[in-house]
Formats: C-alpha cells, structure tokens, sequence
C-alpha cells in the first residue's frame, strides 16, 4: 500500500483535450477492459484522430466503438490511454475509467468512499 491513492468507485477527474479540458464525474470500474468516453465530450475536447474501431460487448450486445487516445488527471496523476467513444447521455457518467488507465496509476479502490458530487 506505499504510496498508493485511494479512490472510490465515482471520482472526479479531468479530461485534456488539445486546447481545452473539462472536468467530469467519471465510473470507475475494474470490470471493463477499455475506458469509455461520451461522444459529445470527446467532440466538445477535439479529441482524435480515431485510431481504430473496436468491437465491444456491453449489456447491449456487441458493438463496433471509434478509439481515441486522451489524457486525463485524477487525484494529481496525468495519464494517457484509448478511450471507445460512446453515446454516454443516457448514463450518469459521461466517462468510464477502466482496467487499461487504473493499471497504469497506483490506485486502491475503495467502495465506501463518496466521490460522486
């Protein structure tokens, strides 16, 4: 647990664009593979180029994603990784952090902690 930053599974985190960044409340959770970023976000930060698509499976079936890479800042760390770019509106988080970002900080994860305001 050295020097490890404890998160909950809702935290606020900023997304960087190429000229302009916005924070979001974004999910955190261990069981996606791949982060997820809402279209409209990814639009307003001008992220891409969209690198590849990606067949993803979600409660919904299968599904073809556009890739984009991004940075993002949670809890003072800067990290780059692929984002799918989905249509997130119906959801309470427009970004979703996934196994592929979390390995690359050190992060515990903590259930009872309320990051979600």
């Amino acid at each position: 647990m050295d020097n490890k930053i404890i998160i909950g599974l809702a935290e606020k985190i900023e997304v960087l664009g190429k000229e302009k960044s916005r924070r979001v409340l974004a999910r955190i959770d261990t069981g996606a593979a791949t982060s997820s970023i809402d279209v409209t976000l990814a639009s307003y930060l001008n992220l891409g180029p969209i690198i590849k698509v990606k067949s993803v499976r979600s409660s919904l079936g299968r599904d073809k994603r556009p890739v984009v890479r991004a940075k993002i800042r949670i809890k003072g760390f800067e990290v780059s990784g692929y984002f799918t770019v989905s249509d997130r509106s119906h959801m309470k988080y427009p970004v979703l952090i996934g196994r592929n970002l979390l390995k690359k900080i050190p992060v515990l994860i903590d259930p009872s902690i309320k990051s979600d305001k």
